[in-house]
């Protein structure tokens, strides 16, 4: 166990945890919404320091991150438990279960990440992922020290579900971050992920100021699929940078939801929406769409083909679309 970053203690040996917006008060002996800070005798730890549950080197493209050096491959890796209860999670089994974790260092890890390789590239550095990464954040912000200091990236995928002071002082050592945006309503979030919208606004908000930043909405059917609730997300993000690439994902039947998978006129339509504003808009778990490649946002043209979860550089010379001359917002090479 490690001893909590950001709480307080209180009186009869309680302690309320200020490292998310739901700011538990904990007592003795009892955990966390999360299940994974817990309070002995007055002081908060973070009990599942160093407790990897899954582990594996990833394509950066499974993040999903398409703008963020291509084609590279991440060492990823998480732990348990999650400070929000969506009934649509994709992860439950490690967000919500018991899963057998194994130990691991902050230096083995970043040993672990140097030594991976694929297709004749080498890992890129570390994703933190599968579970919620700030419900591990004292491991993470150790590890991602020490990445960083290895030369290694370290890239975040999160529900963004922090408050503000731990976020500003991680995120230093983070280059990457896919936040997942549940939907556009506080309805949507107080009822089906039991938090709340604003606190994910503001760590976009804050986030995309200091590392490179790309959203996820999952939609889920006849939940937040509406055309009003896209356009507000849409009208949002580009109000905050219109080269932000958003990524809209297909559900399927999971968990404790079983409504239809998302019809994928439904996703045509959110990505029509999206293209009017956004320079690069994406539909992910539904390959039948073919939205995958990234078009050039002002001539059209695809500079970036995409076949799984390989990447061919079809019409960028860098940085710029060799057709028109428009910038490409990409961070990195693109591995061939």
């Amino acid at each position: 166990m490690h001893e909590a970053f950001f709480y307080e203690k209180k009186d009869n040996n309680r302690v309320q945890c200020r490292l998310c917006p739901k700011i538990c008060t904990i007592k003795e002996g009892k955990a966390g919404f999360c299940r994974v800070r817990r309070n002995y005798s007055g002081i908060l730890y973070a009990v599942n320091y160093g407790q990897v549950s899954s582990y594996g080197l990833d394509p950066i493209e499974k993040k999903p991150l398409y703008h963020f050096y291509p084609g590279s491959y991440i060492f990823s890796l998480g732990t348990v438990g999650c400070n929000l209860r969506c009934g649509f999670c994709q992860n439950w089994e490690i967000a919500h279960g018991e899963p057998d974790t194994v130990d691991f260092s902050p230096a083995r890890v970043v040993e672990t990440a140097r030594k991976q390789a694929a297709r004749g590239y080498p890992s890129i550095g570390i994703a933190y992922t599968y579970s919620e990464p700030f419900m591990w954040y004292e491991f993470v912000m150790d590890t991602a020290r020490l990445a960083g200091e290895a030369g290694l990236k370290n890239v975040l995928v999160t529900n963004g579900y922090v408050n503000e002071q731990p976020l500003k002082q991680i995120l230093p050592y983070i280059d990457a971050m896919n936040i997942d945006v549940k939907g556009f309503t506080e309805d949507y979030y107080r009822k089906k992920c039991t938090g709340r919208l604003e606190p994910v606004m503001r760590t976009v908000e804050v986030a995309r100021r200091e590392c490179h930043v790309e959203l996820t909405t999952l939609l889920v059917t006849g939940l937040n699929d509406s055309p009003g609730e896209i356009e507000r997300l849409v009208d949002w993000v580009a109000s905050l940078d219109a080269n932000i690439p958003l990524h809209f994902s297909r559900y399927f039947p999971n968990y404790q939801v079983n409504l239809p998978s998302t019809p994928l006129a439904t996703l045509n339509q959110a990505r029509e929406i999206a293209r009017k504003k956004l320079s690069y808009v994406y539909i992910g778990n539904a390959p039948e769409l073919n939205a995958d490649d990234t078009p050039c946002p002002q001539c059209g043209r695809v500079v970036l083909e995409r076949s799984g979860y390989r990447v061919r550089a079809t019409g960028t010379d860098g940085r710029n679309c060799q057709y028109c001359g428009r910038e490409i917002r990409l961070i990195g090479d693109v591995r061939k």
